[in-house]
């Protein structure tokens, strides 16, 4: 759909797109990547596993890969540690010849999940004897035997129903299954398939053991339900949405529009209300309602069983996200007791951090309080033992998973990822939890890196001798996979994934444009890290640059790894491409992400023109030909960009954008900005609105027609501002699409060709004066 375009640029662009169009067909490398194949097969990035696990064993190594001819529909294999012998174990076209649509719950899920644009097997389980895997697949339950004799079909179909199964488990114990099905908790008795029904009035707004919108969305959990150690009981909770203001959408699709009545929490409203319950498999007990854990008008953060599975451990949230308290509750009496409160001027930032001990009564905990996350020792009281961890860096992975990754209790060692070195690697390090030691200098001269390789180090480690995997990359070289002993040494090299003439990505090797990297230092000092490609330079030449920005908080987009092929693909189109990772961005210490509380787009703003100015010093750069894309936060970003710094940005493509933080949800807007009733300057700065007589340059703006996490309202309001004001954009929308939808092949090429052609016309063409709003 297109916005409203002046004439005097409708016109340049359909010209300068012609010219663009004729002049890549003769100049770009034939050899060159295409966006065509960036969605198509076999993966780029050569053997790309998903979902890597040892067996409980450690003589298995499992894993999703897709198919050569369908990438993103993935199949279960296994690789044999002692002899290196790979064997797909399930084919899901086999298992499931044709998948159908989603359900409602599963769509939903996996669009939290950012794991919607694929099919297939998108995750397993292990049994705890590792005899066994459980494969949700097509709405359905299977249980892959790995002992099954030869002659005899090693799958069986747990479930057969119209409804889907959801957040299938086995138990600790691996005699029964657990999974959510129309909004109710059910368990399924392995031996004699008997089934059921943990809670049964789970309909309309309420439901069981689900997490609820803001749990899956901004809290990174994914569950709402938790075994006990000994599999004889089940936490889980009781979510009432009748509080949550109901919004009406519009799914809008290609054949029709669809009304979806949504709960969403949008900032300064009620949050659904969450209860904890505790029920016996065995028997006919009433569950237990623990009351102590309800957070009120907060956020029931996470749910962790103590090893005597009598109590459990809850992180309860506060409603401003400043105070985050760890209780113990007696699953019998109800009673409980506070071990530890985090509290922060800020916001207290979640993690996945909490490991009981098995051999002495203790527990590992990760903290932010000195400024950046460290591990620390405490007892079941709470009380501090020792920091394990410290330093200027953080004990961090990607950001959604658990950095901690084994804990070897008979040497007093634990093993964790973290930036130590570096904030764009990721290395393995092991440090000591035995003694007393207090002093921050001695304890991280003590900690000792054993992963190799300057660049981003994936780890998974058996749960038993302390090997792990190594999925290691940089820019240059894909992901590689190496088995090495706890000291770091290798073991074996399980998928070397050369670059070699039979790689995927062979035949776009001559083109492949380095990456360089580089720092910048923001108004107050701290270090801004960025990243660079350029096109093949030739002497003389200036180019036109495109700022790819994120700069949310919670996220790092200057990372040293593979991947990035879309900027890959417009360096080797003519464009320099620019990443910087402003203050706000994630994983850099309570200082440098804290510096957007309460006024969002200020500092990250700030940073990105840094980050432009110095592009202007650059002797191949064409400073009046800068373009800024980016997708949901950065979307706002480029925008923000556009409409705050117009002087340093000549054109924007906006995906998905927030423009009001207003209408985003509670617990991420809040998080950063506190409410609308007690900041409201705070909120009329961060508005897009505010700002949007300043627009000049061409600006493109992109939105999914069913978004449900960044509702089309956002951009509708902006439209709708942008023509009171008569300025000129052009849009495209979707219709049946949500928020990733630059992931799916049905969309995917063509938002990239669109952003590309968009680019190709408002920058191709050398500029000396800019480009009047008039």
């Amino acid at each position: 759909m297109q916005g409203c375009l002046r004439p005097s640029f409708l016109a340049r662009l359909t010209a300068v797109a012609l010219a663009a169009a004729a002049t890549l067909a003769t100049s770009a490398p034939a050899s060159g990547l295409t966006i065509a194949r960036l969605f198509d097969g076999p993966e780029l990035a050569g053997a790309s596993l998903r979902r890597m696990r040892f067996s409980p064993d450690g003589k298995l190594v499992t894993f999703l890969q897709g198919k050569p001819e369908a990438k993103d529909r993935l199949d279960l294999w296994a690789l044999d540690v002692a002899t290196g012998e790979r064997r797909r174990l399930v084919d899901s076209a086999a298992l499931v010849a044709d998948e159908g649509r989603l359900s409602p719950e599963e769509e939903a899920r996996r669009e939290r999940q950012r794991t919607s644009s694929l099919a297939g097997i998108v995750d397993y389980e292990f049994s705890s004897d590792g005899n066994s895997l459980l494969l949700p697949l097509a709405g359905d339950l299977f249980i892959y035997d790995l002992r099954a004799p030869a002659g005899r079909s090693p799958v069986r179909r747990l479930t057969s129903t119209a409804e889907a199964e959801t957040d299938a488990r086995f138990s600790p114990d691996g005699r029964r299954v657990s999974f959510v099905r129309d909004q109710n908790l059910y368990v399924i008795d392995l031996s004699t398939g008997a089934e059921r029904a943990v809670s049964s009035d789970g309909r309309a707004l309420v439901s069981y053991g689900t997490a609820e919108f803001i749990a899956q969305e901004e809290m990174d959990r994914s569950t709402g339900y938790w075994w006990s150690p000994d599999g004889t009981r089940i936490a889980y909770t009781r979510v009432d949405e009748s509080t949550v203001d109901e919004v009406e959408r519009f799914e809008i699709f290609a054949d029709g529009v669809k009304v979806v009545r949504q709960r969403y929490p949008a900032a300064g409203r009620p949050n659904a209300r969450v209860e904890l319950l505790v029920a016996e498999i065995a028997g006919n007990t009433p569950a237990r309602k623990l009351d102590a854990a309800a957070a009120g008008d907060g956020y029931l953060a996470r749910v962790d069983w103590f090893p005597d599975g009598r109590q459990v451990a809850v992180q309860r949230h506060s409603r401003d996200q400043k105070t985050l308290e760890l209780l113990a509750v007696d699953v019998q009496s109800g009673a409980a007791r506070t071990l530890l409160v985090e509290r922060s001027d800020t916001w207290v930032p979640l993690h996945e951090e909490l490991a009981f001990l098995k051999r002495r009564p203790a527990f590992l905990w990760a903290s932010d309080r000195s400024g950046f996350r460290h591990l620390e020792l405490r007892d079941l009281n709470g009380r501090l033992i020792r920091p394990i961890t410290a330093g200027e860096w953080m004990v961090v992975g990607d950001g959604r998973e658990r950095a901690v990754k084994w804990i070897d209790e008979e040497r007093e060692l634990v093993y964790f990822v973290a930036n130590r070195d570096t904030p764009i690697d990721r290395h393995l390090y092991v440090a000591s939890y035995a003694g007393q030691q207090r002093d921050p200098r001695r304890i991280d001269a003590g900690v000792r890196r054993l992963s190799e390789g300057a660049g981003w180090h994936s780890v998974a480690m058996a749960p038993r001798g302390g090997n792990w995997l190594d999925t290691f990359s940089n820019p240059e070289r894909p992901p590689s996979l190496t088995l090495r002993k706890r000291d770091g040494s290798r073991l074996a090299t399980l998928v070397a994934n050369e670059l070699d003439a039979q790689h995927p990505y062979a035949p776009y090797l001559a083109a492949h444009r380095p990456t360089q990297f580089g720092t910048l230092t923001a108004a107050d000092g701290q270090t801004l890290h960025y990243k660079l490609l350029t096109p093949a330079l030739q002497p003389g030449r200036k180019y036109p640059v495109i700022v790819s920005v994120y700069g949310g908080p919670g996220n790092q987009n200057v990372r040293r790894a593979w991947g990035g092929y879309f900027d890959q693909y417009l360096a080797q189109q003519g464009y320099v491409v620019f990443t910087l990772d402003n203050r706000g961005a994630g994983f850099r210490g309570t200082r440098f992400e804290g510096a957007i509380h309460r006024r969002l787009s200020n500092v990250e703003v700030e940073d990105q023109v840094r980050g432009v100015d110095f592009l202007r010093t650059l002797p191949y750069v064409d400073a009046n030909r800068v373009g800024v894309f980016g997708w949901s936060y950065g979307g706002y970003m480029a925008l923000m960009c556009m409409v705050r710094a117009p002087e340093h940005f000549t054109a924007g493509v906006s995906g998905a954008p927030v423009t009001d933080w207003r209408l985003y949800d509670t617990h991420y807007t809040e998080r950063y900005m506190g409410t609308p009733a007690d900041n409201p300057q705070g909120y009329r700065d961060s508005m897009v609105m505010t700002h949007a007589a300043n627009l000049r340059g061409p600006l493109l703006i992109m939105h999914g027609m069913a978004d449900d996490n960044v509702l089309l309202t956002n951009s509708t309001a902006l439209f709708k501002r942008l023509q009171d004001l008569n300025k000129q954009y052009d849009s495209v929308l979707y219709p049946g699409s949500k928020h990733g939808l630059l992931r799916f092949k049905g969309t995917g090429p063509h938002g990239y060709a669109t952003i590309q052609r968009f680019f190709d016309a408002a920058l191709r063409e050398p500029s000396t004066t800019g480009i009047s709003s008039k």
